[in-house]
């Protein structure tokens, strides 16, 4: 059940949550909002209905309006995003101080929040926190790398991998760059926009990290050596055999301060479509 309740003395009945609902699946009867029975399975549990009501006159799923964040005023302003975009930057030395565990848990809390196809929201994180699992997590990539190194044939896709192999055996971390936390990002198979849902979940993730002076980086390194060389790995962490291991992000403290942005020497690449 959809628990979908109307309090008719806040309720202005402007309609606002039928027009809104993304399958008009509410219907507006003596002029307030209903959601039929033999529609609630279609409902894809997206809270506009909620979000919508200004009086907070409608509940869903249980839900008290009264414990959603408002919104006037709190959005930050597109210079503020500006530079947000455009002051990220991909994080390569880092300070071996872990994060709080409570820190790791309101960044990922929040980035539960973005966006998924029909609101599918089947991505799952597998976080390292502790240096002991980053440590032994290079260890065995190292091995994996070592193995390929040995191949007669290597694809194409993992020749950059052979080179690293003597980097790491020196004591350098070209793949996990010393950070003290790894993100492993993943959907079942079964999730119908799984790669799209992962990237965008780690784009947000990247940003309001970003926000919070901790410092990111899309660990493509890894999740070549983690899931072409060394799935087995994937498995002592955790990751369901049905999932697809969509991305890696590497995350923690930065070694380092970046005090202007870049300037690109090309502009967007745009396409306008004219009649």
């Amino acid at each position: 059940m959809k628990q979908f309740r109307v309090d008719k003395s806040l309720c202005i009945q402007c309609g606002e949550c039928a027009k809104d609902c993304v399958f008009g699946l509410i219907t507006m009867e003596q002029g307030y909002p209903v959601l039929p029975a033999d529609k609630e399975a279609v409902c894809i549990e997206c809270q506009h209905c909620m979000a919508v009501c200004k009086p907070a006159a409608l509940s869903i799923l249980g839900l008290n309006p009264a414990d959603s964040m408002s919104l006037a005023g709190q959005f930050p302003d597109p210079r503020q995003m500006e530079t947000l975009i455009k002051g990220r930057r991909s994080i390569r030395r880092y300070l071996p101080t872990p994060l709080a565990s409570e820190t790791i848990d309101e960044l990922l809390k929040i980035t539960s929040h973005a966006p998924t196809g029909v609101n599918a929201r089947g991505v799952e994180f597998i976080v390292v926190e502790d240096p002991g699992t980053m440590s032994a997590i290079r260890q065995e990539t190292l091995a994996a790398l070592q193995d390929l190194a040995r191949r007669d044939a290597i694809p194409d896709n993992l020749c950059i991998m052979k080179a690293i192999v003597p980097l790491m055996e020196q004591g350098f971390d070209p793949v996990f760059r010393n950070a003290p936390h790894l993100l492993i990002a993943s959907a079942a198979n079964d999730v119908p926009c799984r790669e799209a849902d992962v990237f965008i979940a780690l784009s947000y993730f990247e940003l309001l990290a970003a926000s919070a002076g901790i410092g990111t980086t899309w660990c493509g390194l890894g999740k070549w050596a983690m899931v072409d060389l060394a799935p087995q790995l994937l498995q002592s962490l955790g990751v369901p055999e049905n999932h697809d291991v969509v991305y890696l992000m590497l995350f923690g403290k930065p070694d380092v301060e970046y005090y202007r942005t870049v300037q690109r020497d090309q502009d967007a690449h745009i396409r306008r479509l004219v009649k």
